[in-house]
């Protein structure tokens, strides 16, 4: 969540204004390290995205995918990490933290099926825990999206493609009195190329009323999404060589769930002699059941191994900052400093099913989690080309497990506190170098730091602590040298006191060992032109866990390599375009890297043709060289009916979908 008012070219808090422009000359002088930065609207409007999570691919580095088709949330891979569904990755939209804590499938879930991707007007950037301002899941890094106030013109857009796909928007601004009304509203329906169809059906709107004149600017919104679907969970290799099922099929089709998310939300910035104060205050409720089966039947060899999670919660959120400059002898300091409080109220359950029926109950838990993070930073030009960057966040958090099984309720509490400097030299010739360090963390499950007794098999297990350190060290350069070319190099380091990892049989995710992370990144942006874009990113970690132990120190599913490629054609002539190349490198499998994935390489783009200044018609291809690769990959047991009871251990695999073509008119009024 951002607290104070940032530069919208860069990301960082700053009290000078700048305008979000193509251009890196705005980031010299003003960003606190290489990694920072912003994705442009005009980027966001060109990018072909299968679903609305991969508009978060704009970030360098990033790779957004799936492991379960529609409606749950995304996978999301950077720095060496495999995030799961949002592990230490931080995302908040329009203001509003998109990860949940203590999540009935899995820590720090993060779902974006809510985001209407027209109404986002930025994507702000910032990895590595090097910022005072960023809290719980962001060591890897945090995501901004932020939403428009208002709208140029109207936009009444229908969609439709192969693959059962069909999409409505209508949104639209309207001043009133001394402000602006803006609404939107989407409704969407998906099958996908699964024999099973998905049957995705999902709905969104949004409301928003804002003022933005003098020196006080506030909004209140209010958001609503619901979607219902099948899934086409991930299937094990040796079913579809030995044509037990086919390669889009399910082993068990019943799968899928149902999720509800409602939101109620105000931002307020008021600027004055003192400084600038930033007021954020929201409330999320949000529903999920989701029915999964990973192993088939290793479990129940009779009735099978689907399983359904269930979380619902009422989660709320008050943040407040305040940003000033004050003189210590000849240097002017800008400083922040604020508070952040979060409440989560959550009902989450663990139970055995049957196409989606209920067998027995596992667990059910009543969780109420609290925290408070507060911070202080400070930015001082000690030289003309030198500046630093220092600051301290402490965090203090709640947590009251009431638990079906008494002996895993309780109450705990933890704290932290986390140091970080940024040393930023430069400019010389449009150029900036910059050294980072800092603390960051994440939370654990609250149902893990106060269990004893596993629910499931009856076998005692050791609490998980509460809240985990990570710490990272980056240096990194940042260059305008050449014109319309923004580039950046980082390499990084990041030590974590405990791994989150996925695992197959509960699918959740557990707490296991400590972590170390090295790896470079690059990222340039060119803009030749003002008919022409050009982004082109690559990245490269080494993640190993960091203690001893005989199976081996490769982390599951940690990614490597990565590389991504998009040009985008605009302002020609009524032809527009762009071209998405993206390339998701080999992984291990397993910690003695004796199993691993093969790389992933998918060709997205669009094209399309203005027949009036209001009316626009744009063909969109997807996986347009139709590639047979797989968007995720697991190696763990389980059993498919005639196989031992004890299970086999394979290759588990989501397939790439298979090429496809939408056709969009798009009318503004």
């Amino acid at each position: 969540m951002e607290l104070l008012p940032r530069s919208e070219a860069a990301g960082v808090p700053t009290l000078r204004a700048i305008n979000v422009v193509a251009n890196s000359k705005e980031l010299i002088g003003v960003a606190n390290s290489a990694n920072e930065g912003t994705v442009l609207k005009r980027q966001l409007d060109l990018r072909t995205v299968y679903r609305p999570g991969e508009l978060l691919e704009t970030v360098p580095g990033l790779i957004v995918t799936q492991h379960s088709g529609e409606g749950k949330a995304n996978q999301y891979f950077l720095r060496g990490f495999n995030l799961d569904h949002g592990t230490d990755l931080r995302i908040s939209v329009d203001g509003m933290l998109v990860n949940q804590r203590s999540h009935g499938h899995g820590q720090g879930w993060a779902d974006t099926n809510f985001i209407i991707p027209e109404l986002a007007n930025s994507i702000q950037y910032l990895k590595g825990p090097y910022y005072a301002d960023q809290g719980d899941f962001s060591s890897a890094g945090a995501i901004h999206m932020g939403y428009a106030d208002t709208l140029p013109k109207g936009i009444l857009s229908y969609g439709i493609g192969q693959q059962g796909f069909m999409r409505g928007l209508i949104a639209k601004s309207h001043q009133v009195g001394n402000g602006n009304v803006l609404y939107a509203t989407e409704l969407l329906t998906k099958d996908g190329p699964w024999i099973k169809h998905e049957d995705f059906n999902k709905f969104n709107s949004v409301l928003r009323y804002s003022q933005n004149d003098g020196p006080t600017k506030f909004n209140i919104t209010a958001m609503g999404y619901g979607g219902k679907w099948n899934a086409t969970d991930q299937i094990p290799l040796r079913g579809v060589t030995s044509g037990f099922i086919p390669r889009l099929g399910a082993i068990d089709p019943s799968d899928g769930g149902e999720a509800h998310r409602f939101s109620l939300s105000s931002t307020l910035q008021h600027e004055s002699r003192l400084g600038i104060t930033h007021l954020n205050l929201y409330t999320v409720h949000s529903n999920l059941a989701l029915f999964s089966n990973f192993t088939y039947f290793l479990d129940n060899p009779i009735q099978g191994d689907q399983f359904s999670q269930l979380d619902k919660r009422f989660q709320s959120a008050f943040n407040i900052g305040h940003a000033w400059v004050n003189k210590l002898g000849p240097f002017d300091i800008e400083n922040s400093v604020g508070m952040q409080f979060q409440n989560d109220i959550i009902d989450n359950g663990l139970l055995t099913t049957q196409q989606r029926h209920t067998l027995s109950t596992i667990r059910r838990d009543h969780i109420n989690q609290n925290s408070l993070g507060i911070y202080y930073q400070n930015s001082v030009q000690w030289l003309e080309k030198f500046r630093s960057v220092t600051g301290v966040r402490s965090d203090y958090y709640w947590f009251d497990v009431n638990s079906q099984l008494n002996v895993n309720s309780g109450n705990r509490f933890d704290s932290i506190t986390n140091p970080k400097l940024s040393l930023i030299f430069g400019p010389w010739v449009q150029t900036e170098f910059y050294f980072n360090y800092g603390g960051g963390f994440h939370s654990n499950d609250a149902r893990g730091t106060t269990a004893t007794i596993d629910p499931k098999t009856g076998d005692s297990i050791n609490r998980v602590h509460p809240l985990v350190r990570s710490t990272g060290y980056e240096v990194g350069v940042r260059t305008a040298l050449v014109p319309g070319l923004q580039a950046s190099f980082a390499l990084f380091r990041l030590d974590l006191d405990s791994e989150l990892l996925f695992v197959g049989d509960a699918g959740t995710t557990e707490a296991s060992r400590p972590s170390r992370r090295e790896g470079f990144e690059i990222s340039t942006f060119y803009m030749p032109t003002p008919w022409l874009m050009i982004d082109l990113d690559y990245a490269l970690a080494r993640a190993r866990f960091s203690d001893s132990d005989p199976s081996g120190d490769h982390i599951p599913g940690a990614i490597r390599g990565v590389g991504k490629a998009a040009i985008s054609i605009d302002n020609i002539g009524p032809v527009f375009g762009s071209l998405q190349f993206r390339y998701f490198g080999k992984r291990s499998l397993i910690e003695d890297n004796s199993v691993r994935s093969n790389h992933t390489m998918t060709l997205n783009g669009q094209i399309g043709y203005k027949i009036s200044d209001n009316v626009r018609v744009i063909m969109q291809a997807f996986n347009l060289l139709n590639t047979k690769a797989h968007a995720i990959d697991y190696y763990y047991t389980s059993r498919l009916p005639g196989e031992s009871l004890g299970g086999i251990n394979d290759l588990h695999f989501h397939p790439i979908e298979s090429r496809s073509f939408r056709l969009n008119l798009v009318m503004n009024f």
